[in-house]
């Protein structure tokens, strides 16, 4: 069992606090900061509410698959049984850019496993399953996730499908962060998110699926949640929340250029937190 930080802050309240934090850290030099290559990135350190990176955190970009994030929160916010069996139809086997998937129409699955797969191995037919099978089907889910957002006082956040497919479906790093917060308190979406693989029964066979984020299996990190995703007008993108140097630190990466790119970053993101600890502090208390 992964470590977790249940010590926080409200999301809206941390986030807040943490963005009046950065004019502090802007005034530090330069070479401070990591050399990320993603287009926009926010990163928060939880424990003591400090923006310690910015850049476009306020613009709304389209997010991809960090979409089923918010899916599997107002599933669960719905108390809909977990261990209720749900079919594939021909409506997911019909949708854009699934043809690799191996849940094929007809394949049952508990709705358990279908959050898994979709938040694990971000399975675009899983998700729309878990959306179909909500009360009032798709467009009450995306009435929900909409409403969710506001709550969350995500308020440049827009969703129009539960899968993430569309490019209409639009949030701002800052969002972003109340998303993986509220995410993170939710011990189904923690499980899920960071399992390395995880296998299910379609039709005869059982067939193994594997996370679509690599550092989930390195053992020199500790994941409390984390989603990727990716369409083209989205780029990689990546959002988690993990412990360095003993710290829950929110990590926003949007519109990552290169298949390695958006992981390459995280990686410096922790190296640049391990090698600058307590430089880093000084400056944030001053």
């Amino acid at each position: 069992m992964r470590s977790f930080n249940r010590a926080r802050l409200p999301a809206v309240t941390a986030v807040s606090c943490a963005l009046l934090a950065f004019s502090t850290l802007a005034a530090a030099k330069p070479s401070l900061f990591p050399k990320l290559k993603s287009s926009s990135v926010l990163i928060v350190d939880q424990s003591d509410s400090t923006v310690l990176y910015s850049r476009r955190s306020d613009v709304a970009a389209p997010i991809a698959s960090i979409t089923k994030l918010m899916t599997a929160l107002v599933v669960l916010d719905g108390k809909q049984p977990l261990d209720e069996p749900l079919a594939i139809t021909r409506e997911e086997a019909a949708l854009p850019k699934t043809r690799g998937s191996r849940l094929s129409a007809g394949t049952v699955l508990t709705r358990g496993d279908l959050m898994h797969l979709a938040l694990m191995s971000s399975e675009n037919r899983a998700a729309h399953a878990l959306g179909a099978n909500y009360p009032g089907g798709v467009p009450a889910i995306v009435t929900a996730m909409n409403a969710k957002a506001a709550a969350l006082g995500m308020t440049t956040a827009h969703f129009v499908d539960p899968t993430g497919l569309s490019s209409d479906n639009v949030a701002s790093p800052e969002d972003l962060s109340k998303l993986v917060l509220a995410a993170a308190q939710n011990s189904h979406i923690r499980e899920y998110s960071t399992d390395p693989s995880y296998a299910v029964r379609v039709r005869k066979h059982l067939v193994e699926f594997h996370n679509t984020d690599n550092l989930v299996k390195n053992p020199t990190w500790n994941i409390i949640v984390q989603k990727t995703g990716y369409i083209t007008e989205a780029g990689k993108c990546l959002v988690m929340e993990a412990v360095i140097e003993g710290r829950n630190v929110i990590i926003v990466l949007l519109d990552s250029a290169g298949r390695l790119t958006r992981v390459a970053d995280a990686k410096r993101v922790k190296s640049w937190m391990e090698s600058t600890a307590t430089e880093r502090v000084r400056v944030s208390m001053r």
